[in-house]
């Protein structure tokens, strides 16, 4: 069993080892590069990422980051690829084929049929001598020195350096199509990333009750309106249904503090007249954001001056925004 100092420092000699690869990779982001981006964008078809054993791994991680963010790709196992897989790729499509070394048997037989249908051939490769760098229209170069492991043998740097090529490349993809926040709500409408991005205020008030009372009702009317309603909360609205105020939990408790009798106090008495307010087209995340900020529970939501509803701390824990 080897010591704690020896663990701590192999796991720091890794991530020092990657993050120099990763820095050695900036000078290969040049015309290269550009020239990829532009094809891309400018293509009909797909994006096809292929690989082999660890490289077909990251490859399925760029296909997916590419989908994510505007760039239609599909991934293609190499091995699979000369057993019918070819038959997925379309002229218009372009591919990147991801290999550390460039000439495993798999990648020496694909990279001619690759090239005889036709399409652009980006190579992903670590070694400039290779055959599939010598075959490749383009190169996307991730040469590194050597692995961290210290045997130099398992992949490590050499799948972390195309990682991050694949996110520089698909970073500059989303960036050159002006894709943004809206974008990428479209593609990820599913589970709390895509809630902050689409769930807007009106949608968590719009569940809950609405509780109000005019300015003129009784304390037991406003304690029992809190109460029924269960949002810690009721609001003061005018005849015409405009916010006058806000009335909490909180509030009740000042007010016991502060009165000895309670039978002539109204709600416009014991209300809060500036209360925190949301639009109700606001993003949910948003409304998160000011409850944390101002130290509250729930929020007033409008329709311009007049009342909507109420969102609470407790809709957005329901909802995993928090």
């Amino acid at each position: 069993m080897k010591s704690k100092k020896s663990i701590i420092e192999a796991g720091i000699n890794t991530l020092h080892a990657e993050a120099q690869a990763i820095l050695g990779l900036i000078p290969y982001i040049n015309d290269d590069f550009v020239s990829i981006v532009e094809q891309i964008l400018a293509g009909k078809g797909r994006v096809i990422v292929t690989g082999i054993g660890k490289s077909a791994i990251i490859a399925q991680k760029i296909v997916a980051t590419f989908n994510s963010t505007g760039t239609p790709a599909s991934y293609m196992h190499a091995s699979d690829a000369v057993h019918g897989d070819l038959g997925m790729i379309q002229k218009n499509d372009i591919i990147i084929c991801i290999s550390k070394s460039g000439n495993t048997p798999e990648i020496k037989v694909l990279t001619p049929l690759l090239k005889h249908a036709g399409n652009l051939l980006i190579g992903m490769v670590g070694q400039m001598e290779s055959e599939l760098a010598k075959h490749a229209d383009l190169i996307l170069n991730t040469s590194i020195d050597k692995e961290a492991c210290p045997n130099n043998l398992a992949p490590t740097t050499s799948t972390t350096a195309q990682l991050a090529m694949g996110d520089a490349l698909a970073v500059s993809l989303l960036m050159a199509r002006d894709f943004n926040a809206d974008d990428f709500a479209r593609f990820h409408p599913g589970g709390s990333l895509g809630k902050k991005l689409y769930l807007k205020v009106s949608e968590l008030a719009e569940r809950n009750a609405k509780p109000s009372v005019s300015g003129d009702a009784s304390v037991k009317d406003v304690i029992i309106a809190i109460s029924k309603n269960r949002l810690g909360a009721v609001v003061v609205v005018d005849e015409n249904h405009q916010v006058k105020g806000i009335i909490t939990d909180g509030d009740i408790r000042r007010m016991l503090e502060k009165y000895t009798s309670l039978t002539d106090l109204t709600a416009s008495d014991i209300m809060n007249n500036n209360p925190k307010k949301i639009d109700k087209d606001t993003l949910a995340v948003t409304a998160f954001e000011l409850i944390r900020e101002y130290n509250i529970t729930q929020l007033l939501v409008t329709d311009a001056e007049n009342y909507f509803g109420i969102v609470h701390l407790h809709d957005l824990l329901h909802e995993g925004l928090i």
